[in-house]
């Protein structure tokens, strides 16, 4: 029988533009997180290196690596000297001319579990992902671990419903978002308060709606690739299914934020909001229409 409490981190990371670096900063966060008694520790969207896709250039899919692949074998590294879950997200070639952008989780042994490809890809300034990843088509999945039942799903994921909604579904404890999200810097000073409060509050809504934890997990910093670059927020956060927040990073340095998750919150929240019950499922054969006319 499953314990009442999980542990789980995230690691707020600012990014440097050296491979090496940004993983020898992952490994020891995810040293530091077990230390502090996490089970579960989550990095960042494409933590290996800048957030490249501020520009299309074809010269960056060389940052590409297969899975299993040098990367990969970091993270496995690190899960199983710390005896802990790594949720990791690399830009991953598939094939020649098939990259994806992907989350890994490796368990406390160091096996990979397995892996989630991003669905959700945006086509925004600064945000180009379209030209470098191919959609998922691993679907929505949920990961079993030892200390919890994890879904992972990444950034642009985090505006749609359905897919935390899915994601639940198939029994996730808690929902990461392995997250790349920020300002452009001359759009922060009119709209950056409202931009954070309408992506952290999605978020929260996921975690009320499908009664689970919900952990963000973003870099933090300026990167510059084109122009004035993009001023990553962070403000990594984790909610419970209540949607409260119980622990929040700021917006100016890394940090890692340790949880405990319970069980018996997530039924007893259940028990007296039952949407799963009351969900009307005869009803939504529409949702799968892209517009319903």
């Amino acid at each position: 029988m499953a314990k009442n409490t999980f542990t789980i981190a995230a690691v707020q990371m600012q990014i440097s533009p050296n491979r090496e670096e940004n993983l020898s900063k992952a490994e020891a966060a995810i040293a530091e997180a077990a230390q502090r008694g996490a089970e579960i520790v989550c990095l960042p969207e494409l933590f290996t290196g800048y957030y490249f896709c501020q520009k299309e250039d074809t010269a960056y899919f060389d940052w590409a690596e297969p899975i299993p692949g040098p990367s990969e074998a970091r993270l496995r590294a690190a899960a199983q000297a710390n005896r802990v879950v790594v949720i990791g997200s690399l830009f991953e070639k598939r094939m020649p001319g098939v990259y994806h952008n992907t989350a890994t989780v490796h368990n406390a042994e160091g096996q990979l579990v397995g892996i989630y490809r991003k669905m959700h890809i945006p086509d925004d300034p600064l945000y180009l992902e379209k030209f470098y990843f191919t959609p998922g088509d691993l679907g929505f999945q949920v990961f079993p671990t030892a200390a919890a039942k994890i879904g992972t799903l990444i950034c642009w994921d985090q505006w749609y419903p359905e897919a935390a909604r899915l994601t639940a579904l198939r029994g996730a404890e808690v929902i990461f978002y392995p997250t790349a999200i920020g300002w452009h810097p001359r759009e922060k000073a009119e709209w950056g308060e409202a931009q954070h409060h309408a992506w952290k509050h999605s978020m929260v809504g996921h975690a009320i709606a499908n009664g689970t934890y919900v952990c963000a997990v973003n870099r933090v910093g300026r990167e510059v690739i084109v122009g004035e670059g993009l001023e990553f927020w962070g403000r990594s956060f984790v909610c419970d299914p209540f949607g409260r927040i119980v622990a929040e990073a700021g917006d100016q340095k890394d940090e890692i934020l340790v949880v405990t998750c319970d069980r018996r919150l997530m039924e007893e929240v259940r028990r007296n909001w039952p949407f799963f019950r009351d969900r009307r499922i005869d009803a939504y054969a529409d949702i799968t229409k892209r517009v319903v006319d």
